[in-house]
């Protein structure tokens, strides 16, 4: 059977989606994944056909916020690393619900006539995929990143959806903006998803998430000698120096060591001089620095957010948008963190204090990291794709 994958062009789109191509492949189908240029080298790496589908999620912001109009007005030379932070944050319904979509479904309409598979594998947050198999008469699955939040900014995403698939000819069943109608592949726990998806009767299948794993050694000899740290990033799109230095002030006052992991939009210069217990690194290994963490202070983001709890760590949310307030209200539902909605550094200091103190976050954390081992693996949904294809 050929398989298309098709993700968002973001490492947080693409990663949840290859533990099911992986376990695909090695059932034996030919799979090819579609998603932006940029990380058609990421794929390569992991053995699979890439095929374009859609530009980076930068450029997409870059789009939404008025494209060459905003080049021009910014000299022509600005990067998405250049968009202020709050700006992008602002620009995600029209991005995920119109930019991206619109160039996905233009991309895949003559790639899905040339490799003609028998099923489509598209992202939540990539309904251009969809889009793009329903005109070609094509059957699909959505598959999941994280929690699928039903709420104000939700809603807002899924009318925009539902306004672009208007344009583009294509019928949505019963407003299901997300999955279009298709069968969802839901890698989040239960206890974490958002209640609302659980009893909406909303075709689904459950699938142990299964964080990217790399290997490295991390910076400053952390973590060898078994003494506690906590691990920082704010993610690879939205994150700003600004909003990271105050999190490494509000870090301090703890006395632990601190491993900053910047991402690409934020240069370590710009975080000015560093307190001797804090190292930062661009990227680093984050499966080996969950191993050995202490306390987690991310952004919010899915992936990081499931593989925190895989690993069974508590975590402090600080949202940078995106999906990042509704897997923070998650988290701090179940117990397994908090979240800082007012970022200061005072507020960092005195929750990272209360999560570090008490062993209910941990406990929390552990009890979800158990749920999720016992959930269907990759290869078991591998195995009940072409049902899906009949």
């Amino acid at each position: 059977m050929r398989i298309l994958f098709a993700s968002v062009g973001n490492f947080g789109h693409i990663f949840p989606l290859l533990p099911l191509a992986r376990a695909a492949r090695a059932a034996g189908h030919e799979v090819a994944f579609a998603t932006g240029e940029q990380f058609h080298q990421t794929l390569r790496e992991a053995g699979f056909e890439p095929v374009t589908a859609g530009r980076s999620v930068p450029e997409a912001f870059i789009e939404a916020a008025g494209g060459q109009a905003f080049l021009e007005q910014h000299g022509g030379e600005v990067g998405a690393q250049d968009v202020p932070a709050e700006v992008l944050a602002d620009l995600h319904i029209k991005v995920f619900g119109s930019v991206l979509p619109r160039w996905v479904a233009a991309d895949l309409a003559p790639a899905l006539e040339r490799l003609r598979p028998d099923l489509v594998v598209h992202e939540v947050l990539n309904p251009g995929a969809g889009f793009a198999a329903r005109l070609a008469g094509i059957p699909a699955v959505a598959h999941g990143v994280g929690v699928l939040a039903q709420d104000h900014e939700a809603a807002r995403l899924q009318q925009e959806v539902l306004a672009t698939a208007a344009e583009l000819g294509v019928d949505v069943p019963d407003g299901q903006a997300f999955t279009l109608g298709n069968t969802l592949i839901d890698i989040c726990p239960p206890s974490l998803q958002d209640p609302a998806v659980l009893s909406s009767g909303l075709p689904r299948i459950e699938q142990r998430p299964v964080s990217f794993k790399e290997e490295g050694e991390l910076p400053g000899g952390l973590g060898t000698s078994g003494e506690p740290f906590v691990y920082l990033t704010l993610g690879t799109a939205l994150g700003s120096a600004e909003n990271l230095r105050t999190v490494i002030d509000g870090l301090t006052p703890l006395g632990l060591p601190v491993l900053v992991a910047t991402g690409f939009r934020v240069q370590i210069a710009d975080l000015g001089e560093l307190p001797d217990n804090v190292v930062a690194a661009p990227w680093l290994p984050q499966s080996q620095v969950l191993a050995r963490a202490a306390l987690v202070v991310q952004h919010g983001g899915s992936g990081t957010t499931l593989a925190t709890l895989e690993a069974g760590l508590p975590q402090l949310i600080v949202p940078q948008g995106a999906d990042g307030p509704a897997n923070g209200r998650a988290v701090h539902a179940a117990g397994a963190g908090e979240v800082v909605f007012d970022l200061t550094a005072e507020t960092v200091t005195e929750y990272a204090r209360r999560i570090l103190g008490d062993d209910g976050y941990r406990e929390a954390a552990r009890k979800i990291a158990a749920e999720i081992a016992s959930l269907p693996g990759p290869d078991e949904i591998a195995a009940k794709l072409p049902s899906f294809a009949a």
